[in-house]
């Protein structure tokens, strides 16, 4: 069985977590499968969106705690072990929001600590009604100091701390009204809701998304003027692109753009 499924069609890339036993746990073999897929994906001028869902009942239940806990039977109790994952993990999470293609997560199910991680550090997030978020690690003692990063950076940080330190579970629509997810649809729908985002972003000319995804996450690191100053640079990159200018003349002159580099 492979643990990460890809399937491409018509530059959209569908990563399936797939160890639904396990509701899809950040296993190490999981995330070695989804650095691989993000560094391959980096160079990759074929695919224009990346879509992240889950097998199973489940999208992602967070890290692997039987792994974990085999993990303190080192001479340390466990230090090297957990220092490495939650790099690997970061790097994973970092990776989402580096590579340059939008990503966009299909949630049901669940979508738990480090797997509520991975909805919040994905670029755009649909869910299916019922499903369930939480950062849930303090009910057994484990506050989510790294689910914490991600999930702060896409709702206000009293919602963010009350899920921390309550443990309790959001559903879909609180998460859409808190900016975590973009868009419900009913089970049977979620995949072709997430399927027509895609495609809308996918029609888009990619080297002006691609621009702007790098832009996007730059600009939200500096200070407003220093933000400025850099997207107006950015601005200029992309105003000198060849199918910009033909996109921008195809729309004075009210006729399709033909874009060259897709």
């Amino acid at each position: 069985m492979t643990i990460l499924e890809r399937h491409d069609s018509n530059g959209i890339a569908t990563l399936h977590l797939n160890a639904p036993d396990r509701l899809n746990a950040l296993s190490d073999a999981m995330l070695a499968a989804l650095q691989a897929e993000l560094d391959s994906l980096r160079d990759d001028r074929e695919t224009r969106v990346v879509i992240l869902a889950g097998r199973g009942k489940a999208f992602c239940a967070g890290h692997d705690l039987r792994e974990m806990t085999a993990g303190r039977q080192a001479e340390d109790g466990g230090q090297s072990y957990f220092a490495d994952l939650f790099a690997r993990c970061t790097e994973v999470m970092l990776g989402l929001q580096q590579i340059p293609q939008p990503v966009i997560a299909q949630v049901h199910g669940i979508a738990t600590a480090a797997g509520c991680q991975l909805v919040a550090s994905c670029d755009m997030a649909v869910a299916a009604e019922g499903t369930r978020f939480g950062v849930n690690g303090v009910n057994i003692g484990l506050f989510c100091s790294t689910p914490m990063v991600a999930l702060t950076r896409n709702i206000s940080r009293k919602h963010a701390f009350e899920m921390l330190t309550t443990g309790e579970f959001i559903n879909a629509a609180r998460a859409e009204e808190l900016g975590l997810i973009n868009r419900i649809a009913a089970p049977e729908d979620l995949e072709q809701t997430t399927n027509a985002l895609a495609q809308t972003v996918a029609g888009k000319l990619d080297a002006a998304v691609k621009i702007g995804k790098r832009a996007f996450y730059d600009q939200l690191q500096l200070p407003t003027a220093d933000a400025y100053a850099h997207t107006g640079a950015v601005m200029v990159e992309n105003l000198l692109l060849r199918d910009t200018v033909e996109g921008i003349d195809a729309f004075l002159e009210k006729r399709d753009p033909d874009w060259k580099n897709r």
